[in-house]
């Protein structure tokens, strides 16, 4: 009889991490994790995988709103379209952001198939994986990536394992292009209209769910470590002359201007009893996480806010004049 391998258990407070959670696209996806981008067909997860995918890779905020804490590679495979395509969908998004696709550590796997149901192509990935140490690795579409039942949880369950296990071995975050039942289009919870097993909405750290809403967009948020934020409605931007990209629409539950949006952060700031999250920011002042993107940049750039390790705060300069003003002392 061979001898029996124990297992590995230390102290809980002996576990290595942070209580802090760490962002790959500040509140859209999370540091290391795996998830599903899903939606109908037409519904725009392709324009949002790539968006992420190149905000990633360069570093500038994805949509043009959600910050990139720490760029790095990114490794891509998609199956449904041509590399040249993806080339030009990718090239828009960059110039549109002042960039160069050269000049990005942006990579497109080109193999014809990809079937992660077969140890071959799982081998083949993780060594692609190892070779690039991509922080984020993009996966279009999940039904071109295997042949098996999609219903069958045990079978499910097999490749999802495979792509938890090459997350945590790698470090690199998973992002599933995957589609949703035409039946579950108006499913209240987005994760459940998924198509086939429940194991892809139990599987995921985070899901980004595209619905078309008539003629609108909109992305639904699902965290398993964080809240939720409200739905971000998104429009597919093709101008004339100007490249196709995906973009937030401007939030229409706030008529405050960006610059008295700013203001009104300021004075949130002066009155708290120390710094404030983004979300706390948000619930004060009754807008949208999008809403309030901008005007924390702006004030960042200007010196005014400066963000801390427990959230937003003033900085010094700025209470100083807060604290002089409560004693009528007048700065010079």
């Amino acid at each position: 009889m061979s001898e029996i391998e124990p297992l590995t258990v230390v102290q809980a407070a002996a576990v290595e991490g942070s209580s802090e959670l760490e962002w790959l696209v500040e509140g859209l996806w999370v540091a290391e994790g795996v998830g599903i981008v899903g939606g109908n067909p037409k519904a725009g997860k392709t324009w949002l995988a790539l968006d992420l995918a190149l905000s990633v890779a360069s570093g500038t905020p994805a949509l043009g709103v959600y910050a990139i804490p720490r760029a790095g590679p990114v490794l891509l495979f998609a199956a449904e379209d041509p590399p040249a395509t993806v080339r030009a969908r990718l090239e828009g998004i960059a110039v549109s952001r002042g960039l160069t696709l050269k000049s990005l550590p942006l990579h497109v796997i080109l193999a014809s198939s990809l079937r992660l149901d077969q140890l071959r192509d799982q081998a083949r990935l993780a060594e692609a994986v190892e070779r690039f140490r991509p922080r984020l690795l993009v996966l279009d579409p999940f039904v071109r990536l295997h042949r098996i039942n999609e219903n069958s949880a045990q079978e499910v369950s097999g490749v999802l394992a495979y792509l938890r296990d090459l997350q945590r071995r790698c470090h690199v975050a998973v992002l599933v292009v995957h589609h949703a039942r035409k039946a579950g289009a108006g499913t209240a919870q987005a994760g459940l209209s998924l198509r086939g097993s429940g194991d892809f909405y139990a599987w995921g750290d985070e899901l980004l769910h595209m619905r078309r809403r008539k003629t609108a967009l909109e992305l639904v948020v699902e965290h398993r470590s964080a809240a939720s934020p409200e739905p971000v409605p998104l429009e597919l931007l093709a101008g004339e002359g100007e490249p196709v990209r995906l973009a937030v629409v401007s939030a229409a539950d706030s008529t405050e201007p960006g610059a008295a949006l700013a203001e009104s952060v300021v004075e949130v700031l002066k009155g708290a009893d120390g710094p404030l999250t983004q979300e706390a920011l948000r619930v004060q002042l009754r807008v949208r996480w999008t809403r309030l993107a901008e005007p924390l940049r702006a004030l960042e750039r200007e010196g005014r806010v400066e963000k801390t390790a427990g959230g937003y705060a003033l900085r010094v300069a700025e209470g100083q004049e807060e604290i002089a003003w409560r004693n009528g002392v007048e700065l010079c």
